[in-house]
């Protein structure tokens, strides 16, 4: 007959140790894997706006991203905005510039599309609908969250590219066309991939898709 052998205290406080330390490693390694894991999911249909028609959702790995437009503002910039949204034209887009918590830019719709993205031209490419003339504003302050169109050192070159800024940058105010603010979903906008030692970003995050919020309708 075979004796069952008890466990020493000492063995079982040992044996407790070694599952919680397993338990920890796994949790650390699920958590830091997954970037979105305390990001909240936003619930569009709990959200009651305004202004509907001046509302646009932009759909990340990390969740929705719900900006409101500016038409008032910048009319023939958010027109274009508009336009292009409703086209589907940023769905798949690549954030190929990234400045770790200050600014993400995308809208490259000719070499910065995720499925044929040219490394060598991405930030050059054009929408076809020709070049917008820049709607400045003096009085309009670049708080974080801010959506504006991207130009080069000219003004009146704007076409398609956006970035958003995750901080204020007060530099900005007066240089660049803004075009709306992010209301909901900061904190899965700080959570797209950026690069170590450059601003631009290699197999970097992308649009998922982009939608007015009369669309989702």
């Amino acid at each position: 007959m075979i004796k069952k052998v008890k466990a020493s205290l000492s063995e079982r406080i040992l044996l407790i140790f070694l599952i919680l330390l397993g338990v920890f490693f796994f949790s650390f390694f699920f958590i830091t894997k997954n970037k979105c894991f305390f990001v909240k999911k936003i619930d569009l249909e709990k959200i009651q706006f305004r202004n509907s028609e001046n509302i646009a959702v932009m759909n990340i790995d990390c969740g929705n991203v719900v900006i409101e437009l500016f038409p008032d503002l910048s009319p023939n910039s958010v027109k274009r905005f508009k336009n292009l949204i409703e086209k589907g034209s940023y769905d798949s887009s690549a954030f190929y510039r990234v400045l770790k918590d200050t600014l993400i830019q995308a809208g490259d719709l000719e070499y910065g599309n995720i499925n044929n993205i040219n490394y060598f031209k991405v930030g050059s490419g054009k929408s076809g609908l020709g070049k917008l003339k820049s709607e400045l504003n003096k009085e309009f302050e670049f708080k974080t969250g801010t959506v504006a169109f991207a130009r080069n050192n000219k003004l009146n070159t704007e076409d398609s590219e956006f970035f958003i800024i995750l901080k204020d940058i007060p530099l900005f105010n007066g240089e660049f066309t803004p075009i709306g603010k992010v209301i909901y979903g900061m904190k899965a906008l700080k959570k797209i991939k950026s690069a170590d030692k450059s601003e631009y970003v290699l197999r970097p995050d992308f649009i998922n898709n982009f939608k007015l919020l009369e669309q989702n309708n």
